[in-house]
């Protein structure tokens, strides 16, 4: 490592002459910079555009599903005793329900007080062994078994284990989780325990719902400990109504579907009541302007970034031109210096072009009506400044056709055609093909947030711009050892000289 002298002998600022001299030398690093970021801020906006397209791709996935253009609203004439949900198969029109029974879920409880006495009240979270004489029956080591039935008719017999170690709410979660469709816990207002089926129905119409097994040990638990009687339970009922004053259904649940309707059953009726199946206009309706305006949103976006301004004069800012501005220039200088980062790029204006023409060309084989978005009332903006913008210039005309024919629709918009044939396809799946096609040739040139910089061509271009940074910071760090070198061979020169001279001064002067 070179020795620097700075200027003891000579009187001269030597780290200052070094420092001027070097500002010369690192223009070009500088300029290197300048173009590393400017190509940081393309690849970042190319990116920021493909965030926008990826956006638009799943809404033109989301046109593709047909319950998009079929989907049904139903509406019922008494909302509290019977509802429904209408499916894209449901068939238009009016049914009549009539609900003789709601199904309800078997339900038993103790028959009496857990505790034995009022005065010392049973503690759910202490253990058995703790509470000996609390309970009107204290535990013993054991077990007992549950029977429930499905709506097959197969048994369900689970076995749970009590101990003198246990808790109420730990045996009560053991028979909650042994997944016979029983949902037992402890009230402690009343003291006694409640045991029900988890599901609505009669499953077991030759008696209950929860079938008490034999217990093992000294204690019946069931009966002694908690109190219940399986004779005493509440059976479950299957719900019942009359569909259309011709068929009449029994169903274990409360929800049922016939004809691609589920029925909300949830109370009994005096008489029939009313369900209405229709086409849900209005969802189509949104659907399709939601559609429109994200593609209205991302084409004037991307035009933005195809026609800004390049401005060469202000290139990216150093850290050491920042150091003497105040945040606002630098906000606007960088304003400046990020226009025209896409400007007149190929591949978007090719993928606009391509998008304007998916959506504007007519559908082969389509219904006289319906084969182009004109047909709907959907039309191209007249204002060239807009760049192919779609204007939903008759929006009773859109919602007349859609109820007129909703399935039409959803061909134009969903139809898979040859896969080949654009004019075979519908325009969502055009446009799939499209904006995926574009989003493609973008990463391409700026690649994704995931990818190696090799992968992508800007990637590859800012790795050898690094490199060259790095050997241009190489070269730098060996000029200015080297002046460093030259003005330490000056400063000892000057001293040896100075020595030399005082020397000869001394000799004279004696």
């Amino acid at each position: 490592m070179v020795t620097r002298i700075s200027g003891l002998a000579s009187g001269m600022d030597i780290d200052q002459m070094v420092s001027d001299m070097m500002k010369a030398q690192k223009i070009p690093l500088d300029k290197m910079k300048q173009q590393k970021q400017w190509t940081e801020w393309q690849r970042d906006s190319y990116r920021d555009v493909n965030t926008k397209l990826n956006e638009l791709l799943t809404m033109a996935k989301d046109m593709n599903y047909q319950k998009t253009y079929v989907s049904k609203k139903t509406t019922s004439s008494n909302e509290g005793a019977v509802s429904a949900t209408a499916s894209p198969s449901s068939s238009m029109g009016t049914y009549s329900i009539k609900v003789n029974q709601i199904a309800t879920a078997a339900i038993n409880t103790s028959q009496n007080k857990l505790s034995k006495s009022a005065a010392q009240k049973v503690d759910p979270n202490k253990t058995f062994g703790e509470q000996s004489g609390v309970f009107n029956k204290d535990v013993a080591n054991g077990s007992f078994k549950l029977t429930t039935y499905g709506q097959d008719g197969a048994a369900k017999e689970v076995t749970i284990d009590v101990a003198t170690t246990d808790t109420l709410n730990g045996v009560l979660k053991k028979i909650n989780d042994s997944g016979a469709g029983i949902r037992a816990f402890y009230d402690s207002a009343s003291d006694k325990v409640v045991m029900e089926r988890t599901v609505t129905g009669n499953f077991n119409k030759n008696g209950s719902e929860i079938i008490f097994g034999s217990d093992t040990g000294s204690t019946t638990f069931l009966n002694s400990v908690l109190q219940l009687d399986e004779t005493k339970e509440t059976g479950g009922d299957n719900a019942k109504f009359v569909y259309n004053n011709a068929l009449t259904v029994e169903s274990t649940s409360n929800q049922y579907t016939i004809n691609g309707i589920q029925l909300n059953l949830k109370n009994v009726t005096a008489g029939n009541e009313t369900i209405s199946v229709q086409t849900d206009t209005d969802a189509t309706f949104d659907s399709i302007v939601k559609f429109v305006n994200k593609y209205n949103e991302i084409i004037e976006s991307v035009n933005k970034k195809l026609d800004e301004k390049r401005y060469r004069d202000y290139a990216p800012l150093s850290d050491d031109q920042k150091k003497d501005m105040k945040d606002k220039d630098i906000e606007l200088w960088e304003e400046k210096s990020k226009s025209g980062l896409l400007r007149g790029d190929s591949s978007l204006s090719s993928g606009l072009n391509t998008m304007r023409t998916d959506f504007y060309a007519p559908l082969a084989g389509a219904l006289q009506g319906f084969a182009q978005l004109s047909d709907l009332g959907i039309t191209t903006s007249s204002n060239y400044l807009d760049k192919g913008k779609l204007i939903i210039n008759d929006e009773s005309k859109l919602r007349s056709k859609i109820a007129e024919n909703p399935d039409a629709i959803y061909k134009l918009f969903a139809e898979n055609g040859d896969g080949k044939t654009k004019s075979t396809m519908g325009i969502a799946d055009r446009l799939v093909q499209t904006i995926t096609s574009t989003i493609g040739k973008v990463e391409e040139k700026a690649g994704k947030t995931s990818w190696t910089n090799q992968k992508f061509s800007l990637g590859r271009t800012l790795d050898t711009m690094n490199k060259q940074i790095d050997s241009f910071q190489d070269r730098l760090t060996q000029m200015e050892t080297r002046y460093y070198s030259q003005f330490t061979a000056m400063e000892k020169a000057i001293q040896r000289a100075n020595q030399q001279s005082a020397y000869i001064t001394q000799q004279f002067s004696g």
